[in-house]
């Protein structure tokens, strides 16, 4: 099981005064921010919002802006086709590429596309660069569906895709968050799987909520 230390305490202290400035998230990415096999509850942007307004904030339900399979590439049309609701959001989380290593895309092109992406989602949290969150790609070699893969080749590409984004994000400047570890310890325990296999749970999600809150409430200030 997941160890408590990886955990923060997320309930509102006694002397907590709610915050009355309505905030607003946005989370752009693919079948890991819209919780693919798992109930919108478990999503990790909609736990991360249920804790933050546990802790006084004032924040509405996120909205989410992915789709299982998407690529950087499918993200990018899709913000073409339809833009977000708002035109500025408090805060911004990026959270793309599996699928671009799935399908064997070329990292140029990956690093080509998530720096666009980056780009807007500074943009959607009004060129605030610290209210953006970038969150690194989980490692799926480590869930049953890779059963049969080459497991040290799925780990070492991730690795290689998550170096891009790592250093596309620390270029210009936005939060970071490595949460590869943390889905790395399904190795071990398949708590932090979801049904179909292959997702994280909402126990995993709720860890990856866990570190968000710290560096948006930061960001807040």
């Amino acid at each position: 099981m997941v160890n408590s230390n990886f955990y923060t305490n997320v309930l509102p202290a006694a002397n907590v005064v709610s915050d009355t400035t309505q905030r607003f998230l946005l989370a752009l990415g693919d079948s890991y921010t819209i919780g693919q096999s798992v109930p919108e509850a478990n999503q990790f942007p909609v736990q991360t919002v249920k804790y933050l307004n546990a802790q006084g904030m004032n924040f509405f339900a996120p909205e989410i802006i992915a789709h299982t399979g998407w690529t950087t590439g499918n993200l990018l049309s899709s913000l073409a086709d339809a833009a977000p609701v708002k035109q500025t959001y408090d805060i911004v989380t990026l959270l793309i590429g599996v699928n671009n290593q799935y399908e064997h895309g070329s990292q140029q092109q990956y690093a080509d596309e998530f720096l666009t992406l980056l780009n807007k989602a500074i943009q959607f949290a009004g060129n605030n660069k610290k209210r953006v969150i970038v969150l690194s790609i989980p490692d799926y070699s480590v869930t049953p569906f890779a059963n049969g893969s080459n497991k040290d080749l799925i780990a070492k590409e991730i690795n290689a895709f998550n170096a891009i984004n790592k250093k596309i994000a620390e270029q210009a400047g936005v939060n970071y968050i490595d949460i590869t570890g943390f889905t790395r310890l399904a190795a071990s325990d398949a708590s932090l799987i979801a049904s179909d296999g292959l997702h994280p749970s909402g126990i995993e999600y709720q860890v990856w909520a866990y570190q968000l809150l710290p560096v948006i409430k930061t960001a807040l200030k």
